[in-house]
């Protein structure tokens, strides 16, 4: 029997509610050089109280010493086991659909990103100064125009939040086995398209011809003059949380890639802002219509990315000011952790668990005073895999029944 399978089985109905606050990338590392964290260094009373009243533990997202993408990070969260292949799913799928395209069985999706490369073809940023996202659709129109002519394949572009962008391909014999074509480093040049599989060498000649006229397009460009490309991936096949947990499930988040994970898992993504106190007045509107709410905050991650830890610490305060308002619609259960960790020294994704805080009237009130990494490495919830958080949740909304006699 698999995890799901036994959630399944012993799902129940109740009319209780699960608020899952997930604070992108939140999680940092204590250095020589960064004696404190950003939740050590955040004030934060409000959680603080939730951790004093609640339980502690952490988090793995996929497995120990594995750096999760965010996909695989929030699939994890939901309860899905991201490690099997069901659960592998691609980037620019899941870009694509928090888009809200049209993706048609058998083409591929690869989210893109706009950078920056220097004479010599080396780049200087992967991101390309982030873009305005008027900028990224200026540019989509300038590639959409130079592709006119292209008939090997059918090729929809269109832009994405700041420096992202998606394709969505189409044609006779195409893979989505293809390798990333970002290095995720400065100072190379993008990786060549290559094939994971025999089957996608047609694929990469193919779609390598388009990528010559996409970057002749945009030579003149002044910051966005390469495309990286990412997340080659095909529609995925998952069970829906509601089948599963008999759960009617609201997504709230800002980004398209977030939205688009949580469309997969048969959520009803429910349009709303990217702070956090829009983000709860949406959820404070729709508090009838659902029993399970994911709330997600992208700019702790955007913070530890730009390694700037005081913008994290600001990110993770705002957090804290707005959760008034999340407590006083008075959630039965509410966890606050993380997809996977973004060190502001590391300004990038890592491995290292991320910190959980569990609220509720079933939830056992440990000895930890705050809410933080050191905090949570005491907690009574321990340490585990990310997919067993589900279980906790629905267990603590009285929702699953006992298992044998």
């Amino acid at each position: 029997m698999t995890h799901h399978d036994l959630l399944a089985r012993l799902a129940q109905p109740a009319q209780s509610r699960i608020v899952l606050l997930v604070l992108d990338g939140v999680g940092d590392l204590r250095t020589g050089a960064q004696p404190a964290t950003a939740l050590e260094a955040a004030v934060t009373p409000h959680l603080d109280r939730l951790a004093r009243e609640g339980s502690l533990g952490r988090l793995v997202p996929v497995a120990q010493g594995v750096t999760p993408g965010s996909g695989p990070g929030h699939l994890g969260l939901f309860g899905y086991d991201s490690r099997l292949p069901e659960a592998d799913i691609g980037r620019g799928v899941l870009e694509a659909l928090g888009l809200g395209l049209e993706i048609r069985p058998g083409a591929v999706a690869v989210r893109g990103n706009f950078a920056t490369a220097d004479a010599d073809g080396k780049l200087t940023d992967r991101r390309a100064g982030r873009m305005p996202t008027e900028e990224s659709r200026r540019v989509c129109d300038k590639l959409r125009v130079a592709l006119e002519s292209f008939e090997e394949l059918s090729i929809r572009i269109e832009p994405g939040e700041s420096y992202r962008f998606v394709l969505v391909i189409e044609g006779a014999d195409l893979s989505h086995r293809v390798e990333d074509t970002d290095p995720q480093r400065l100072g190379v040049a993008p990786l060549e398209l290559t094939a994971a599989a025999p089957e996608a060498a047609a694929t990469c000649e193919r779609l390598s011809r388009a990528v010559e006229i996409m970057e002749a397009a945009i030579a003149d460009e002044p910051a966005a003059n390469r495309v990286l490309l990412r997340g080659f991936s095909r529609l995925p096949d998952l069970p829906s949380m509601g089948d599963l947990y008999g759960l009617k499930c609201g997504a709230f988040a800002g980004y398209p890639l977030y939205r688009g994970v949580a469309w997969s898992c048969g959520m009803e993504v429910v349009p709303c802002g990217k702070r956090i106190g829009e983000i709860v007045e949406e959820v404070a509107k729709q508090w009838e219509r659902f029993d399970y709410f994911f709330l997600h905050v992208k700019q702790t991650d955007q913070a530890g990315e730009d390694g700037d830890l005081a913008a994290k610490i600001r990110a993770i305060e705002e957090v804290d000011a707005a959760l008034p308002r999340l407590l006083e619609l008075a959630p039965d259960v509410l966890a606050v952790t993380a997809d996977h960790s973004t060190p502001a020294s590391m300004r990038s994704h890592s491995w290292h668990p991320v910190p959980l805080l569990m609220h509720g009237a079933r939830c056992f009130a440990d000895d930890c005073r705050a809410f933080h990494e050191a905090a949570a490495i005491q907690g009574h919830l321990g340490t585990l895999h990310s997919y067993e958080l589900m279980g906790l949740l629905l267990a603590a909304a009285g929702r699953l029944a006992k298992y044998g006699a």
